[in-house]
C-alpha cells in the first residue's frame, strides 16, 4: 500500500525550474530512506539529493507521518523530490521494480554481500542505469540504521570509510556522500570560474603593455646594474606572461602604472 506525494514520482526525468531557465535532471537512482525519525532528517537528504541531479525519493514508515511541514522547510527549493516523495509501509514494497539495490550501513555483518566504498557504488550504478535498470540506494532510520532483514535485500552494502571509533554518519551526511558520487560517477563537473573563462590579452596589447612598463622602471633607475639589465628584464617577462593577463588585467596595470609615474 502506498501513499502518493502531492506529485507524479519521475526517476528518469523531471524537469525544475531555476533563474536561468529550465534544468533537465538525468536518470538516476532513487533514494529510499527506512524508518526516518525527524522531518528535518528526510529534507536536508533531499536538498543533497537534488544539489547532485537526484529526484527520485521513497520513504518507509516516516515516523512523524507524510506530507511533513518541516521536511518541506528543510528542504530549503528542492520541493521538486518532497513533492514526488512516495510512501511505503514496507521496505520490500519500495523496492519494487528495482534490479539493483544498495544498502548503506557502517556496521560489520555477517553477510556474503559485496562491499563497496561510495565511488565504486556509484560507478557500478552507473553502468546499469546506463543500460536502463532501476537502481537504488537504502539509507536507516537515524537511531539504529538499516535492520539486518532490510540489509539482506541488497545486492551490495556501501560502506563510507569512516573513523572506526566514531562511525555514525546523520542520515543528510549520508545521503550528500552517496549522492555526491553519483555525480562524480554521472559525469557532472563544477560550474568554470571566471578565471577559467578568461581570454588571454592579444599578444600586442601585452607587449605595449610590457614596454610601457619597462620603461618607466628605466626612467626609476630600476635596471642596476646595467649588467644585469637583459636578466631583470627576462624574469619580469616571464612573471608576467605565466599569470596570463587578461585583457581587461592588461589594461588596469597601464593605469596602475601611469598612476604611479605621475607620482614620481
Amino acid at each position: 500500500m502506498t501513499t502518493p506525494g502531492n506529485g507524479k514520482e519521475n526517476q528518469n526525468r523531471a524537469r525544475i525550474s531555476r533563474r536561468d531557465g529550465q534544468a533537465e535532471l538525468r536518470p538516476a537512482p532513487m533514494f529510499v530512506l527506512v524508518e526516518p525519525q525527524m522531518g528535518e532528517n528526510i529534507g536536508a537528504a533531499a536538498r543533497a539529493m537534488l544539489n547532485f541531479g537526484l529526484s527520485g525519493l521513497r520513504l518507509v514508515k516516516p515516523r512523524d507521518g507524510w506530507p511533513n511541514e518541516k521536511a518541506g522547510a528543510m528542504a530549503a527549493g528542492a520541493s521538486i523530490v518532497i513533492d514526488q516523495a512516495r510512501v511505503f509501509e514496507t521496505t520490500s514494497e519500495a523496492l519494487a521494480g528495482c534490479n539493483y539495490v544498495l544498502a548503506t550501513t557502517a556496521r560489520a555483518r555477517e553477510t556474503l554481500l559485496p562491499v563497496l566504498e561510495p565511488a565504486a557504488a556509484a560507478a557500478e550504478m552507473k553502468q546499469r542505469i546506463d543500460r536502463g535498470e532501476t537502481c537504488a540506494v537504502m539509507f536507516g532510520g537515524e537511531r539504529a540504521g538499516l535492520s539486518n532483514d532490510d540489509v539482506m535485500r541488497a545486492d551490495a552494502i556501501v560502506s563510507v570509510p569512516v573513523n572506526p571509533a566514531f562511525a555514525s554518519l546523520n542520515l543528510a551526511q549520508a545521503a550528500l556522500i552517496v549522492a555526491y558520487e553519483w555525480a562524480q560517477a554521472d559525469g557532472r563537473e563544477a560550474q568554470p570560474s571566471e578565471l577559467d573563462k578568461a581570454v588571454p590579452a592579444p599578444r600586442e596589447d601585452f607587449e605595449r603593455f610590457f614596454a610601457h612598463l619597462v620603461a618607466e622602471l628605466d626612467k626609476a633607475g630600476y635596471f642596476f646594474p646595467e649588467v644585469k639589465r637583459a636578466n631583470m628584464e627576462r624574469n619580469l617577462r616571464v612573471t608576467f606572461t605565466r599569470a596570463g593577463l587578461t585583457d581587461g588585467e592588461v589594461r588596469s596595470l597601464r593605469g596602475v602604472i601611469k598612476a604611479l609615474a605621475k607620482r614620481s
